[in-house]
């Protein structure tokens, strides 16, 4: 891998106790109070206020105790709510998460939960059904992957992170909150496809309102998986790139994208990633081989949990991450989400998370 031409990347913090403001659903660029991913010295000046980025830290001596992280952030916004919170979520059994939630309906919020079936049993998720909470779960084979919160149909939290301690944790994951009622929209409409229409998987209607829309005067693309073909919008992506692209993935067997990525590479694209060693070892249709034989920088994470980002990066200013990962079953069978952010900001911090995840790596 050529070096980054890039300042030493900051020190995150990662752990912290923010206040949450409360929302004005009517603007599309609303105040934030959750400051974001800061360097050591503070807070990055000028950082735009209509997101934040938060990363686990699986190697802060507190990660064990299961508290602090990315979680409370979220669960701090729950208990802000004062109309609604919809969760199309895999899985969850982080009690703050729990806690918030119960709290928000007990105090007059409607609160909804679509959950992967297989999960069901959580003893959080029975605690919230306990509680009076209406879950959906998907009940099909493909899995329910999604992994998002909807606040007040104002702003939306999703990433790669399921609400579990270990993902919360101990594995290498990212969660961005941004506030949007354009957003929101795109996904309630998802949402209420699963939740009141009963369509999972392919028989979801590809009707999200906003697929493309502006914060900020920010691009940024959002897409559904499967109904809205993730794949071909990834290989524009790629094939658009011009001077490199870094990627963080959990499991990558795309044959499709493999070939773009590799295409762009012949034409001297940098191309640099991170794959979960474990899928690589037990998947046969990882294209790790295939990237490193063709001489790419590819790295085996180093997290002896789980890398479990869907990230990458193009040409450090475009960011794509969501639920998806990189593989059929994401794209054709599953229910996922994907956004993509033209923006340095977010890129930045990406970039500084796939430094140190890559510099943890090995081959």
């Amino acid at each position: 891998m050529k070096k980054l031409k890039r300042k030493p990347p900051f020190t995150l913090l990662l752990i912290g106790v923010f206040l949450l403001l409360v929302l004005n659903s009517c603007d599309e660029s609303l105040p934030r109070d959750l400051t974001p991913t800061a360097g050591s010295a503070g807070n990055p000046a000028g950082l735009s206020d209509w997101f934040t980025v938060y990363f686990t830290d699986p190697k802060n001596p507190t990660a064990e105790s299961y508290r602090g992280g990315p979680d409370a952030e979220l669960a701090a916004a729950i208990e802000e709510a004062r109309v609604s919170v919809d969760a199309a979520i895999y899985d969850l059994n982080l009690w703050s998460l729990r806690d918030a939630m119960i709290k928000a309906y007990r105090r007059g919020v409607a609160v909804r939960l679509v959950i992967e079936s297989d999960n069901l049993d959580e003893p959080e998720i029975q605690d919230l059904k306990a509680a009076g909470i209406p879950i959906l779960g998907d009940r099909r084979e493909g899995l329910m992957h999604n992994k998002f919160v909807i606040i007040d149909r104002s702003q939306v939290w999703t990433g790669s992170m399921n609400f579990t301690t270990s993902e919360g944790y101990l594995n290498d994951n990212n969660l961005i909150q941004v506030k949007s009622p354009r957003l929101a929209e795109n996904y309630t409409t998802e949402f209420n496809e699963m939740f009141q229409d009963d369509l999972f998987g392919p028989e979801i209607r590809a009707t999200t309102p906003y697929p493309e829309l502006k914060i900020e005067g920010v691009p940024i693309e959002m897409y559904f998986s499967p109904d809205d073909g993730v794949d071909e919008h990834l290989i524009d992506l790629i094939q658009a790139a011009e001077q490199s692209i870094y990627f963080m993935a959990f499991s990558f067997t795309s044959d499709s994208l493999a070939e773009a990525i590799l295409e762009r590479a012949q034409h001297g694209v940098i191309v640099a990633g991170v794959m979960e060693e474990s899928q690589v070892e037990s998947n046969i249709g990882s294209d790790y081989d295939r990237f490193s034989q063709a001489g790419l920088d590819i790295r085996l994470d180093g997290n002896p949990r789980n890398m479990h980002h869907k990230v990458i990066i193009f040409d450090e200013k475009i960011v794509v991450t969501g639920s998806y990962n990189f593989t059929n079953s994401a794209e054709n069978v599953n229910d996922e989400n994907v956004l993509v952010f033209h923006d340095l900001q977010i890129a930045d911090q990406f970039m500084t998370e796939f430094e140190r995840v890559f510099a943890d790596g090995h081959r």
